[in-house]
């Protein structure tokens, strides 16, 4: 067992031992709290440039399986755990976490106080990370000088988006889902509805896809600064109105962009399948699973015509959207959950429903 360091810009050092790749990285540290779900956080990517770690302490401990992948390419920079399970009880179990990571080129370290660490990133926020090489003898007081003069990239989209438009046939409603860095859960509930899927990379205009005729308009979630998408807000402001619109996670916050609205970075995101959002429409209070590190900031919505739908019930943050004027809704969480708690999959039920009425030529908003 070969012994390896987690060194954070902020001096903090944590030492444990190496699992996965041997090879070192480095990427924005954040935490996820979880207690099941570990494949789909891994290969969720939105996680993309980002150094995980899980709250919950035994990870690992029913396998790899094959069914259970949000992307075939994950692309987290690496994981923190406390204890990682060696010997998989489970019957969907194909590999062990640490096969996977060795195939995936993926660099882990078990036996950290992953207590202490989320400590340190709710106080000072989510902060820039090395995990080091295995076995080798690390000079802490260069990287951490390096971590503090360095930016990571802001291409985060562009990495995980898909380079070329691609079907998945169905029946039913033409969808077009635009790849900001889609998980297959997403697609998988269009499948389910027998909608007419083409998932289109996310630099696609709105002349491009309204040259597919669609029906409907999905924005998947995605990594990083939404503001570092300024070729996806002007294609959805041009497609306002046009087109039922349904806006998940990045979706959400781009949407907003589009619609006049601002968005933020929290200081430690959220993540985790736990979450609690309240509809402000029935009163109803839904447990949910998210993934995201900015959020929409209310009072730029003053002036615009969208109207807050949902509320984090944790810190008050805004967790949907919809329009006034046109068949557009948005969530800041994720509906089609994977992992986490279902109670939001009636959400792609309602897209269905304003598709259908924008066919019928009803003036049915979201």
């Amino acid at each position: 067992m070969m012994k390896r360091s987690l060194i954070l810009e902020t001096g903090d050092v944590f030492n444990g031992t190496a699992f996965g790749s041997l090879n070192a990285s480095e990427g924005e540290v954040v935490f996820t709290t979880g207690m099941t779900g570990y494949q789909e956080t891994l290969s969720d990517p939105s996680y993309c440039g980002q150094i995980v770690t899980m709250t919950y302490p035994l990870i690992g401990n029913y396998g790899i399986n094959r069914d259970d992948f949000e992307s075939i390419e994950p692309a987290i920079k690496g994981m923190v755990v406390r204890e990682l399970a060696n010997t998989p009880s489970n019957f969907r179990s194909d590999a062990t976490l640490n096969d996977l990571f060795v195939v995936k080129n993926i660099p882990g370290i078990e036996g950290v106080d992953t207590r202490k660490l989320t400590r340190i990133i709710r106080e000072f926020g989510s902060v820039k990370g090395h995990i080091s090489k295995a076995g080798a003898d690390v000079h802490v007081e260069e990287v951490v000088a390096r971590l503090n003069n360095i930016s990571f990239p802001t291409d985060q989209v562009k990495q995980v988006s898909t380079k070329r438009p691609y079907p998945s046939p169905g029946r039913g409603k033409r969808v077009v889902l635009v790849d900001f860095g889609m998980k297959h859960g997403i697609l998988r509930e269009l499948n389910k509805r027998d909608c007419d899927v083409i998932v289109v990379p996310y630099n696609t205009t709105a002349e491009e896809i309204m040259a597919i005729y669609p029906d409907g308009i999905m924005l998947s979630n995605g990594p990083g600064d939404p503001k570092d998408v300024p070729e996806a807000i002007t294609m959805i402001q041009n497609l306002i109105g046009k087109i039922p619109i349904f806006g998940i996670c990045l979706g959400h916050q781009l949407f907003a962009l589009a619609s006049g609205g601002d968005t933020f970075k929290l200081k430690f995101g959220h993540r985790g399948a736990n979450h609690p959002v309240k509809d402000l429409e029935s009163g109803k209070t839904e447990m949910t699973s998210q993934n995201h590190g900015y959020a929409v900031d209310p009072e730029s919505l003053k002036e615009t015509r969208l109207k807050v739908t949902h509320t984090a019930l944790n810190d008050g943050t805004v967790e949907g959207l919809k329009h006034l004027d046109a068949a557009a809704f948005t969530v800041q969480y994720h509906p089609e959950a994977s992992p986490g708690p279902e109670d939001s999959n009636h959400l792609f039920d309602r897209f269905i429903e304003l598709m259908n009425a924008n066919v019928k030529g009803e003036k049915k908003h979201a």
